[in-house]
């Protein structure tokens, strides 16, 4: 645990020096769980709230999104749901889930 403190410790450099980074950033991160993440967004969640008093923060990042229009009035949307969590100890996890749902335009 030590070690992935040590990480985050290292992208919270980072983030102080954001102007450094490009904002479409792309990566690989353990954290996302083998999906490409893109931006900053993703890793915010973790200089956010790493040691923040906030009981319940969630982020959620959208993947990958296949849209394939069903007529005019419906569409099924396919994507890789990242969601990012503080568990009861206070440490940051991550969960992925892939979903699809049907819009139906009313």
């Amino acid at each position: 645990m030590i070690y992935c403190q040590y990480i985050i410790m290292i992208y919270c450099i980072m983030f102080v020096c954001r102007k450094m980074c490009d904002p479409s950033v792309t990566a690989f991160e353990p954290e996302a769980l083998g999906n490409l993440v893109e931006g900053l967004d993703f890793h915010r969640f973790y200089f956010e709230n790493l040691w923040s008093k906030n009981s319940k923060p969630v982020h959620t990042t959208i993947l990958n999104p296949h849209i394939h229009l069903i007529g005019e009035e419906a569409a099924c949307i396919a994507y890789i749901r990242i969601t990012q969590y503080l568990d009861t100890n206070g440490m940051p996890c991550t969960a992925q889930s892939e979903e699809t749902r049907i819009w139906h335009r009313k």
